[in-house]
């Protein structure tokens, strides 16, 4: 078994009260930063553990840390980003839901780091049980002094606040949430300037995703360094995946990074391999957001050695050979998913979900959804499968927000990986529309 950070107790009877998380030594690490460590040490602390953020963009957190600006007399402000709404993520939804304590101790280190008094946990409007249990949560924190005014006798004050999300995924994008945490429209910002330095109430912030700040209290008590001991390389601790699709054991696991992606899919530890009977076909590695691959790209690089789960292995051969690790979401697709409709259901959602403020976005997600719905219903031609590959080139890179190139990737790879299940679909309407209908053609399974 590899090694477990955050789901180390996640089994234990009412891990999600008070009572039972102090006795697994909940809160120690609070004790530990407040009464032996200045807020900069923390900081070192987290910069030597080389976490990257788990939401998906992977930027060391440490760092992101160290780049708050510090004005006299201005406060700071930590968000907490559980607006978890990617196609195929739930992980952090499976952390908040169980061990609510976890991210509270590290709202509360990870607060007084930054030296913010006033920090914000942003979490999707639709998960309102969460909402309650997180407000539980705090509430037998700061019965038991671990919020409030003058935490430990330490002389450090802390409010923390639950905000209910604005039913958008736009709002995981972190200017978009600050907009809609301050009661606007969630639109993301202009940048710059960066959140660092006019984020939340035109304020320094720092915004952190639910499972990056959860790790802190690990962090802490254990040290920067047995952190980055785990890990290769850059891509140090553990990660939690969210794994879904044509799998035996569906689920949220937790990974050391460096485990072989074939490993994770087949070991029983894990995934349990592909459902009986059925082969690998295809895989999205990190959320719907990260280019396609087909099974003999996902389990090998290009050079035929073994793909791993980290950063930098998944982007093995950029998006020709490669894709991401993402926010971790693992769909699994065996021979019996059709990848045109697959990708045509990931379009609908990004063009639902554009917040419309960029031409590119706005126009090209809806045409690219148009276009994708003709081909899967007998309707298209050839040239709708160039026009979407232009179409996909035209958004990436020309928004404000990563949301126009999470709408142009999975098309664009889907295309380039299975262009002859597109050409499939056109020539063979007839086929192609019926019920339960499937490519099968020449398919690397594995």
């Amino acid at each position: 078994m590899g090694k477990k950070i955050l789901l180390e107790h996640i089994n234990v009877p009412g891990i999600e009260t008070y009572d039972v998380y102090r006795k697994q030594g909940g809160y120690t690490a609070v004790e530990k930063a407040l009464k032996t460590m200045s807020p900069d040490g923390v900081v070192e602390e987290v910069k030597k553990a080389g976490i990257r953020g788990r939401g998906g963009a992977g930027f060391p957190m440490g760092m992101k840390w160290s780049f708050l600006a510090k004005p006299e007399g201005v406060p700071r402000y930590l968000v907490c980003n559980a607006d978890e709404s990617e196609p195929g993520t739930f992980k952090d939804h499976y952390l908040m839901k169980n061990i609510p304590h976890l991210l509270v101790e590290g709202m509360i280190i990870s607060s007084y780091a930054l030296g913010a008094n006033k920090s914000f946990i942003y979490v999707r409007g639709e998960l309102m049980y969460v909402i309650r249990i997180l407000e539980k949560a705090i509430a037998e924190a700061k019965a038991a002094g671990f919020l409030g005014k003058n935490i430990l006798g330490s002389g450090y004050d802390l409010e923390l606040v639950v905000h209910p999300g604005g039913g958008a995924y736009i709002c995981g994008e972190e200017t978009a949430l600050l907009e809609s945490l301050e009661g606007k429209r969630g639109n993301p910002r202009n940048k710059p300037p960066f959140p660092a330095v006019k984020g939340l109430y035109q304020c320094p912030t720092v915004v952190n995703n639910v499972e990056s700040i959860a790790t802190a209290s690990w962090i802490v008590n254990n040290g920067g360094d047995a952190y980055a001991a785990i890990g290769i390389g850059r891509s140090s601790g553990t990660k939690l995946i969210s794994a879904s699709g044509h799998i035996k054991k569906p689920g949220v696991y937790e990974i050391e990074l460096g485990v072989p992606v074939e490993e994770f899919i087949y070991s029983d530890e894990w995934c349990g391999g592909i459902r009986d009977g059925h082969h690998l076909k295809a895989l999205v590695a990190g959320g719907s957001s990260v280019p396609i691959l087909p099974a003999n790209l996902i389990t090998k690089l290009a050079n035929g050695e073994p793909r791993l789960m980290t950063y930098e292995s998944l982007s093995d051969g950029g998006f020709q050979t490669g894709t991401m690790l993402g926010s971790g979401g693992f769909i699994v697709f065996d021979e019996t998913a059709c990848v045109v409709r697959n990708t045509w259901n990931f379009s609908r959602f990004y063009h639902h979900e554009s917040c419309g403020q960029c031409s590119p976005c706005r126009e090209g997600t809806g045409w690219m959804e148009k276009v994708l719905h003709r081909i899967e219903y007998g309707h298209g031609s050839m040239h709708d499968i160039d026009l979407l590959v232009d179409v996909s080139k035209k958004i990436e890179g020309n928004t404000i927000c990563p949301l126009g190139d999470a709408a142009a990737w999975p098309v664009a790879s889907a295309i380039r990986h299975f262009r002859d299940e597109f050409e499939w679909h056109i020539t063979n309407p007839s086929e192609a529309t019926k019920p339960g209908a499937v490519f099968k053609g020449d398919m690397a399974l594995v």
